[in-house]
């Protein structure tokens, strides 16, 4: 039985959002909060964007080293030859993900008339499905373990050259395909119908990538999955935390995994990837929040404050009564339902300013012991500078990675221009 899994694209995707972003530590956090909730795949950055370079190869050493594992970290670059060649040249990155536009609205508007959508004989202009085709190729003669094709604007090509371009990307290697609803154009029941045509006609994995432009991601990504199952192959989901993302943003994390696994339609199918851990989701959402600097709406699915709060007489009677009368699913699956405690007397923290003692005082509570002073000497000097880096105060989990590895804390915190 085909599965789904989820692809998450926060640090690719998420951190496009107009007017945010996150700091280099911040997208480790996320990739490692990934990993421990059980996520398949992250695409992690930008190889060919040089203040990228550290960082994704300072990731890439913790997946050598093991503490990034099982999770996949992928790139993602344009469907062009330089730019592969360049992610390479740069990172030790295996896994890719190479994009172009198929529509004939953005093949127009993008490309004006210097490339043309098929190849031609009557026609010197380059066409995408061989800037697509070459590209593939160039990663293939590199290394690339795995590499998935996106068709950027699929839900306004045309099905027949959608195929057409699937087919030819099939034939040059590609292990997967993302349909791209890249301004949420799509309904749940066209995107199930475009998306099961594709995957019978071409035979391999299909991504949906969905955006909620129409405030209809999640339920377009999880109609998308389904169709890509019951045509017969794997699905893989984009997501990002919170739902972040270009515009009005992606298909929400947290949410397009409990639609998978708790709605109607797949309660009972278990097509989901069994490692997903919900019980980390609390610690996720929560993390992204702080560190985009973007409140968690009250009613959000699953980890707003009001998800699991009743008011009116007959919903408190009947959530007291059974939980099941007024609640689909239970906060403690969320990791929800532990006290948070909020220090209102006095607070050391460790900012760029720290001296040893302050510092050593904050440690000793996360019960981090240093070997000796010239260890926790270099610790005080990374926590500066992550300060410095994030520009706010560090969360105890940042601080934790900072002692943990401070070799790898030290090429995330570095950009060169």
């Amino acid at each position: 039985m085909p599965k789904i899994h989820i692809l998450d694209v926060t640090n690719r995707d998420g951190v496009q959002t107009a007017k945010l972003g996150l700091a280099k530590l911040e997208k480790t956090m996320i990739n490692m909060y990934l990993n421990d909730m059980g996520i398949c795949q992250s695409e992690f950055g930008f190889p060919v964007t040089r203040h990228e370079t550290d960082y994704l190869n300072a990731n890439l050493e913790l997946v050598e080293m093991g503490v990034l594992k099982p999770i996949i970290l992928s790139g993602w670059c344009r469907a062009i030859v330089k730019d592969v060649e360049e992610s390479f040249r740069l990172t030790e990155v295996k896994h890719l993900n190479i994009s172009i536009s198929t529509s004939e609205q953005m093949t127009r508007g993008k490309f004006g008339g210097r490339v043309v959508r098929r190849p031609s004989k009557s026609s010197s202009k380059p066409s995408i499905i061989k800037m697509m085709a070459d590209a593939l190729d160039r990663a293939k003669e590199l290394g690339v373990i795995t590499i998935g094709v996106n068709a950027e604007d699929a839900s306004r090509t045309d099905m027949k050259y959608l195929i057409e371009f699937s087919l030819d990307a099939k034939e040059h290697g590609a292990d997967r395909i993302r349909y791209c609803d890249t301004l949420g154009y799509d309904d749940p029941f066209t995107i199930y119908e475009r998306v099961k045509k594709l995957a019978e006609a071409v035979k391999i994995p299909v991504e949906v990538h969905c955006h909620n432009d129409l405030g209809m991601a999640v339920a377009c990504s999880v109609a998308g999955a389904r169709a890509a199952i019951d045509a017969g192959v794997d699905a893989y989901v984009n997501t990002t935390v919170n739902g972040m993302g270009e515009r009005t943003g992606n298909c929400d994390l947290v949410s397009g995994i409990l639609a998978l696994r708790k709605s109607s339609g797949f309660e009972k199918k278990n097509l989901l990837d069994k490692r997903i851990d919900l019980r980390k989701s609390w610690q996720i959402a929560k993390y992204a929040s702080y560190a985009f600097g973007v409140p968690i709406p009250i009613n959000q699915i699953a980890v707003g404050d009001n998800a699991f709060a009743h008011s009116s007489g007959i919903h408190a009677d009947g959530a007291l009564k059974d939980r099941r009368n007024y609640e689909l699913y239970d906060f403690e699956e969320l990791g929800r339902g532990e006290p948070e405690v909020v220090e209102t007397g006095r607070q050391i923290v460790a900012g760029e300013y720290s001296g040893i003692k302050g510092f050593r005082n904050v440690y000793d509570k996360l019960e981090i012991e240093f070997k000796d002073d010239a260890e926790a000497t270099e610790v005080l000097e990374l926590v500066r500078f992550a300060n410095v880096h994030t520009q706010k105060p560090l969360t105890q989990g940042e601080l934790k990675f900072i002692a943990k590895y401070p070799e790898q804390a030290r090429k995330i915190m570095t950009v060169t221009p």
